[in-house]
């Protein structure tokens, strides 16, 4: 039998040539007679696989070319959204993960999309730092022609709403690119604007006359998708792992499941579905003047963000109420720094006026879960998964303020109660070979994926050795899993520890010292092939770390400044520096 039935004439791209072939060659008499009954049964019928189009105007699929620029997974999950659109339309995407861009390739680009998430306060996603700088700086290539849209993903909580997206599709525009659709910004709840989004882009970069394709892929099998179900489990530990004189509460929050634990990996997290706290729910109606309201209460309580204040807030209190002193506030400018530190309590408190619950509705968002990093390795734990999660408890503007999960978790979640989570996968912060080095950086409850880290490593058996630098305030009470790094330690799962406990000293010891002091060891890690993870605070450690290790590879090397950055950024490159920082 020929394992080539398809000649090269056939109406086909070459590449289409190839699949049929592979598929026809190998398939049985039976398979074959199947085959060519369904098709002329397809033909019969007036139905097509493909627009009934003469076989000298087959042609290739235009190329398009989709970057993602995403720290939580949602800008990658938009951009595989946005290719599936794409073959549909004629179009033949690339899609290219910002951590992974070289510039130069995007001038010969003749479709371009950027999907960008902001995070924090207005940064890139720690991923694609070194693009997203390559992209600002002096030496971007010119992009004269390439037609381009951008998507962006951001959350109103913070004051840089989707500043990346925005400051993307303004620099492409600059370098000559051509936009050909506009620019949309998503808050949280993104799925629906994106979808539309999408959309109004293929059609925008869609070929002229490519018409609607519906694939067959009769080789190809459908990659393994993560689930999203929302599983409920029950709480089996719930401890404080600070000490009664700490004044920090973190909760081990031990979760087992009926009929099996999610598929989890070392570096995933967890979705916890919170609730909001009852009496700051009371509080708010009250001042609203909505206290019998008991349905909006319970749909403020389970569902809606009802603390989150943001600029775009305070423009929809002014436009539904007509309150002349927010108008005012607005028209000076003074909103922004007004809403910093305050939640929509102390809009409603500070311009009270007369609110029927779609008002207040209106000023609220759905309530997101918060992702939280698994402690634990399924090796290790078996049909539970382990979370650890500081309560966010601090003063601002006269009011206490209470972070809504961390205290769900802390003050309303007890042992033999139930939450419902969602598995979260993390691809890019998962742990290497086992004959590899790792070195671990998790300061305060940044240490939670390495807990998953050492207890895999110890389950498996791996030859790789690890090294864990941790803080906290203090020794005797800031302690996290203290036991179980001794423990580690005593059965060689941990290759070695460094601590540094920043209220212990007269002046404060943070982990990036502690990085500095044992630079000699950690470059000859590093230059053997070690891996090196950071998890924990965005806004100041990751950045102390980063910079430590530039010091380090200058001193330890004797490198120039910029000869120390290039260093690191190889080591992102080669994707031996991980970050999951938040």
């Amino acid at each position: 039998m020929s394992m080539s039935p398809i000649p090269k004439t056939a109406p086909f791209a070459e590449e289409e040539i190839d699949l049929l072939n592979r598929v026809v060659g190998t398939a049985s008499p039976v398979q074959r007679a199947w085959l060519a009954g369904f098709l002329a049964g397809l033909d019969a019928s007036g139905a097509t696989l493909v627009p009934q189009l003469p076989a000298a105007s087959a042609r290739p699929a235009e190329p398009l070319t989709i970057v993602y620029a995403s720290e939580s997974g949602n800008s990658e999950k938009l951009a595989g959204d946005l290719a599936k659109a794409a073959r549909k339309n004629g179009l033949k995407p690339t899609l290219i993960d910002m951590a992974d861009l070289e510039l130069a390739a995007l001038t010969t680009a003749k479709r371009l999309v950027v999907i960008a998430a902001t995070w924090g306060e207005g940064e890139p996603p720690a991923r694609a730092v070194r693009a997203y700088n390559e992209l600002m700086g002096e030496g971007a290539p010119r992009l004269d022609g390439v037609e381009f849209g951008v998507l962006a993903l951001g959350d109103t909580a913070y004051a840089e709403f989707c500043a990346i997206g925005r400051k993307i599709d303004e620099r492409l525009a600059e370098l000559g690119g051509k936009r050909v659709t506009d620019r949309v910004d998503c808050d949280l709840d993104f799925a629906g604007p994106a979808a539309g989004w999408i959309g109004d882009a293929v059609k925008a970069l869609a070929p002229p006359n490519a018409g609607r394709v519906i694939e067959v892929d009769f080789g190809a099998k459908p990659a393994a998708t993560p689930s999203t179900d929302i599983f409920e489990a029950e709480i089996t530990e719930h401890v404080d792992l600070n000490s009664s004189r700490s004044d920090k509460e973190t909760i081990h929050l031990a979760l087992s499941f009926e009929g099996g634990a999610p598929a989890y990996e070392p570096g995933d997290s967890l979705d916890l579905y919170a609730e909001n706290d009852p009496v700051y729910v009371d509080e708010l109606l009250k001042i609203a003047g909505l206290t019998g309201d008991e349905q909006l209460r319970a749909e403020f309580i389970k569902s809606r963000d009802v603390t989150t204040l943001s600029l775009k807030t305070v423009e929809t209190y002014a436009s539904s109420t007509g309150h002349q002193y927010v108008k005012a506030l607005l028209a000076d400018g003074q909103a922004r720094d007004w809403v910093a530190g305050r939640q929509l309590i102390d809009l409603i408190a500070t311009f009270p006026i007369a609110l029927d619950a779609d008002k207040l509705r209106a000023l609220t968002r759905p309530l997101a879960p918060r992702a939280y990093s698994i402690a634990s390795s399924r090796r290790e734990v078996g049909d539970e998964a382990h979370l650890l999660i500081s309560a966010v408890r601090y003063e601002s503007h006269g009011r206490a303020r209470k972070g809504v999960a961390s205290n769900y978790v802390a003050e309303r979640l007890k042992r033999g109660g139930h939450v419902r989570v969602r598995l979260k996968p993390n691809k890019h912060f998962a742990l290497p070979a086992a004959d590899k080095d790792v070195i671990m950086v998790g300061p305060g409850t940044g240490v939670a994926p390495f807990r998953a880290f050492v207890q895999e490593r110890r389950a498996t058996q791996t030859k790789g050795r690890n090294w864990l630098f941790f803080g906290d305030r203090t020794f005797t009470h800031d302690f996290l899993y203290q036991l179980d790094w001794q423990d580690a330690l005593r059965d060689g799962s941990l290759t070695r520890m460094d601590v540094a406990f920043s209220r212990d000293t007269p002046e404060k010891v943070y982990v990036q010292h502690k990085i500095w002091d044992r630079r000699a060891d950690l470059i000859e890690w590093l230059e053997a092939g070690a891996y090196f993870y950071v998890c924990g605070d965005a806004k100041a450690m990751a950045k102390d770390v980063r910079a430590a290790l530039v010091r380090a590879y200058a001193d330890v090397k004797a490198l120039s400044p910029e000869a120390a950055e290039q260093a690191v950024v190889t080591l992102e490159r080669e994707k031996r520096y991980l970050q999951d920082t938040y």
